[in-house]
This record gives structure tokens, C-alpha cells and sequence, in this order.
């Protein structure tokens, strides 16, 4: 069974993992375990099985307060998994929505942070440097990065442990502006990662122009801090809306942030951990394979690389992971992030009031399956939605389907409903190109050279937009009508059957195309006069 969301809280914001991490324990959504766990082979599969065995409600996060490696080495590292996305209640809880906001809370939270962003504040000093390592440190066999216990997500596939919580903290060297995303890092040593660089991300865009200065991209690495900085990081706030910025708007407050050390930046004062570093333009190399949001193990591909500089953390750190695949932490972090994303770029920013909710699928990614729900008033809306969704980002948005409001979106069986009798292929479908693959193994041969796989030539990968809405008036939903189902519902529990599960429609209900004598004749029927529906149906008789 769920557990009911809080009934009051006075503000979303949380100054750090900790506190956050303390309201999952009281609410009953955390797993503390203080067995020995070994990194590498014990914590990812753990956390997994719940994804993979639980339904979302029985989902919780995760605390290791005793990690080990292969070879029996100690951290004085904590590490945190599912934090922010474990299930959708522990997501709401770390936006700040509460049983009163009712359902479409969570959209209106982030309609409301996007629309009103209040900047964050510089102070001097912060928990996170609490402790700082230099290069003597940092360049140290078993020191640097690997003071910490990375664990490896899918042992026995991917090629290292990897950074799947990071915040990584870039600059627009033109506009001075800050972004916050989330890119993977592999780990190559004390001093050394990978990073995603990919054109259509933000940090992409930021590599390529400091590549044409011929300089080295800043960056910060940011692992575990207040949960609104951790959702702005992973939602789409826009290229031109500063991800600290919408974190304060969730917060209500700015957020604080010091100065680092070793590169121009600004990081969250109360971080768990900062590695500060620079990111070469002049090269790169392969990182990778690894499990990612499709599904499958993403290979080999040329990314960027993290050089570090200075490492700063809080005493007895906790390092924050998310998990990825389908399902998955990430997933529904990302489905929650971008499904008010896209509500409020459509609803307001397209000035589409059709528009009831937006809906991503999380066996797509929570990226490629993009359902639209709409109560149209104008054959024009479908497409008006659609094809602004397509345009939001190039990497996302596969499979768009705009549906009626009486679909639910949220159920594929619905929505398969609507595409098999609601759209003509010929009249309500069409194809656009020039799309990023975001690792989407469909787009090229494994091995096929990265910009290859990224945009395959000449013109990228491809999205379907789909209008799945009614056309015209039809005939009512082949279900007994809403009085008779409650009273059946109402017998099925008197008689101790199993619980129900109801599931869009589960009722019959007028779609436009019924008329007078048909509501007649289906009271007739009810009443047992049937064999006057059968005299009327005579009269109508014609001679062949």
C-alpha cells in the first residue's frame, strides 16, 4: 500500500542530502542498511531487484552506511541510492508537493518554479569545505577519486564504476550564465574521468565554444546536495533559465553557493562533495560500455575528458547515485521533470488551454514515448502540440501520440486503444527528421563512428507524431453504463471477490453518435421489453 504523502509541510526546500535524507526516514520511504556491502558486485543489484521484482508504491530509497571494495577496503563514505526518484512519492516529496496540491501538483510546481526563478546567493564558506585535497592528494594512488566508493551499476557489463548522480556544473563563456545537468563519468583513475559531451546537451554546447577558443571547458562535478538542485539538474529548464535559479524558485529561497577553488565556478555551499576540474577541447577518448536509459548497454562512444584539479567534501561524506535502465530512478525523476516541462511549454508558452497533461512513458526512457492528453476544441491543436513537443529537444520526443481526454495516458493499453481506432496512417500520422539518437542503439550499427551514431547522415534519426484523437462524433464505449458498473463494483465487494484495479474506461459512455431512439430501445432493454426494440427494428425492414 502507498504511503500518504505529508498532509503539511511549510516549504520544499531541504539544505542538504541530509535533511532530506532524515524526512524519506521518518516518512517510512528509506532502507538503512548497516551490513557490510561490497560496492562492485552487492550495492547496484540490490537497489535494482526493487525495480525490477516491487510496484512503484513499495519502492523506497536506499542508505549504505558500510561500503566495502573487492579487496576489503573501508570508506568513511556513506552511499545513497534513490534519494529523489526511488518512486513517485518520494519525488513529490522532494519537490515539495503535498495531498493538498491534489493531482496535477507536481506540473504546477514546476510551472510555477520555471515562471519565477529567484537567483541564488554567494556566501564565503559551506559544509563542503569542510575538507579540501590539493594535487598531492588528488594524484595519489588510492587517493582523489577514489577516496570514494563509486560502485559499478551492471556488474558484469559495464566497463567501470561510473558517476550516475553528477551535477556537473558548466559556464557559457559567451553569457557567463551557469547550467547544471546530469552527464555520466566514468572513472579512470584518482585524478581522471569521463564525461558526456553530446552536441545537443548544454555542456555540448559549452564545450564547442570554448573548442573554438582553443581552451579548456571549467567544470565542477557536484555529488550529493539539496534535492531541488538535483531535480533542476535533471528536468529541462531551457538553455536560457539557470538551473540554480529554478532550484531557488523550488526552494523559495536562493540557493547558496561558494566560490570553488581552482576554477571559476560557483557550487551549492552544502554539497557533499565538489570535484573541481577542466575539461580538454582539444581531444577525446572512448568511455563507456555502460547500462543506460534505453535499456541496453550503451557502448564505447568518443567523450569528453575530466581532468581533476581539487576535490572538496564534507566530513563523512554521502555519495549520491541514481540508478538507470528501464525502470529506474533516473526514469522516473526524468518522466516527472519533463512531463511539467512540457505541460508548461505547451499549455502556457503555446497558448494551448486544450491541453490537460503530458505524459512519458518510462519503458521509452521516460524520453521517446510522449503521450499529449487534450480536450480539443479545434482540429488544429493536435498538431499545434505535436509539433512544438518535437521541437523542445533534439534527443528527446521518438513516438508522439496526441489522445482524447477520456484516454489515460498513463496506461499504454489506452493509448494503444486510441491509435488503433482513433487515426488513419495516411491522414493523422507524420515523419520529421534531423534528430540527436541519445544513444538510441536503433539509430546505428553498434561500432559506427560516434557522429554517426549520434546523427546518422544525411539528415539524423527520425520522430512520428501521431494524431489519435476523434475526428467526428462516435458511437458510445461498448461497456455497461456507469450506473450498472458502480452497482456490480458495489455486489463484486459484498461477495469477497479480489480487489479491483479499475482502468480507463471502465464504464460505457457517450462519444457524440447516439441518439434518442437508441437511449430508448437500451432502456427497453433493460426492462425486459426487448421485444419492442424488436418490433421497432421491424418496421425498418427493407425488401431485397
Amino acid at each position: 500500500m502507498a504511503r500518504p504523502l505529508l498532509k503539511q509541510k511549510t516549504k520544499p526546500y531541504f539544505r542538504d542530502l541530509r535533511e532530506f535524507i532524515s524526512l524519506l526516514d521518518e516518512t517510512g520511504n528509506l532502507h538503512r542498511i548497516a551490513a557490510r556491502i561490497e560496492k562492485n558486485t552487492e550495492l547496484m543489484p540490490l537497489v535494482r531487484w526493487q525495480y525490477q521484482g516491487l510496484p512503484d508504491s513499495q519502492r523506497k530509497a536506499f542508505l549504505f552506511d558500510n561500503v566495502t571494495d573487492p579487496k576489503g577496503r573501508s570508506y568513511n563514505c556513506k552511499v545513497a541510492v534513490g534519494v529523489l526518484g526511488a518512486s513517485r512519492e518520494i519525488y513529490q516529496l522532494a519537490l515539495g508537493v503535498t495531498e493538498k496540491d491534489g493531482p496535477g501538483g507536481v506540473a504546477e510546481r514546476w510551472n510555477h518554479a520555471l515562471s519565477h526563478p529567484i537567483l541564488p546567493r554567494l556566501v564565503k564558506r559551506g559544509p563542503v569545505k569542510e575538507v579540501i585535497l590539493e594535487e598531492r592528494e588528488i594524484s595519489r594512488p588510492d587517493g582523489g577519486l577514489l577516496r570514494f566508493p563509486v560502485p559499478i551499476s551492471n556488474p558484469g557489463f559495464d566497463g567501470a564504476p561510473f558517476l550516475t548522480a553528477p551535477y556537473v556544473v558548466t559556464k557559457d563563456p559567451d553569457t557567463g550564465v551557469a547550467n547544471v545537468g546530469t552527464y555520466r563519468c566514468m572513472i579512470k583513475g584518482p585524478n581522471k574521468t569521463g564525461v558526456s559531451v553530446s552536441p545537443a546537451q548544454h555542456i555540448g554546447i559549452h564545450f564547442h565554444k570554448c573548442k573554438e577558443r582553443k581552451i579548456p571547458l571549467p567544470a565542477a562535478i557536484v555529488l550529493g546536495c539539496s534535492p531541488a538542485i538535483g531535480l533542476a539538474s535533471v528536468a529541462k529548464v531551457g538553455y536560457d533559465r539557470n538551473e540554480y535559479a529554478v532550484a531557488g524558485a523550488i526552494a523559495g529561497e536562493p540557493i547558496p553557493l561558494v566560490r570553488c577553488e581552482k576554477v571559476d565556478l560557483e557550487v551549492p555551499a552544502t554539497a557533499e562533495i565538489v570535484i573541481e576540474g577542466e575539461i580538454p577541447t582539444d581531444h577525446m577518448e572512448p568511455e563507456g560500455p555502460f547500462g543506460e536509459f534505453t535499456g541496453y548497454m550503451g557502448g564505447q562512444l568518443m567523450n569528453g575528458v575530466f581532468l581533476v584539479k581539487c576535490i572538496t567534501h564534507r566530513k563523512n561524506p554521502i555519495l549520491q547515485m541514481f540508478t538507470e535502465g528501464v525502470p529506474s530512478e533516473s526514469g522516473i525523476m526524468r518522466k516527472m521533470g519533463y512531463e511539467a516541462t512540457l505541460y508548461k511549454l505547451l499549455k502556457y508558452d503555446c497558448n494551448i488551454p486544450a491541453v490537460i497533461n503530458v505524459t512519458l512513458h518510462e519503458s521509452s526512457g521516460s524520453r521517446k514515448y510522449v503521450i499529449i492528453r487534450m480536450r480539443k476544441t479545434n482540429p488544429a491543436q493536435p498538431w499545434q502540440a505535436l509539433q512544438a513537443a518535437v521541437a523542445l529537444d533534439p534527443s528527446h520526443g521518438k513516438i508522439l501520440v496526441a489522445v482524447d481526454e477520456d484516454i489515460d495516458s498513463e496506461d499504454a493499453d489506452s493509448v494503444n486503444w486510441a491509435i488503433s481506432f482513433r487515426m488513419q496512417p495516411h491522414r493523422d500520422v507524420k515523419i520529421t527528421t534531423h534528430k540527436f539518437a541519445g544513444l538510441d542503439p536503433s539509430a546505428a550499427p553498434p561500432g559506427s563512428p560516434h557522429t554517426e551514431a549520434r546523427f546518422p547522415s544525411p539528415s539524423g534519426c527520425s520522430a512520428i507524431m501521431i494524431d489519435a484523437t476523434r475526428k467526428w462524433p462516435y458511437p458510445p464505449v461498448a461497456l455497461p453504463a456507469k450506473t450498472f458498473m458502480e452497482a456490480a463494483k458495489h455486489r463484486w465487494e459484498e461477495l469477497g471477490l479480489p480487489p479491483l484495479q479499475p482502468k480507463m474506461p471502465w464504464y460505457g459512455y457517450s462519444l457524440g453518435y447516439w441518439g434518442e431512439e437508441d437511449e430508448e430501445n437500451a432502456e427497453l432493454a433493460v426492462r425486459g421489453d426487448y421485444r419492442k426494440v424488436a418490433a421497432r427494428l421491424q418496421k425498418k425492414a427493407i425488401r431485397l
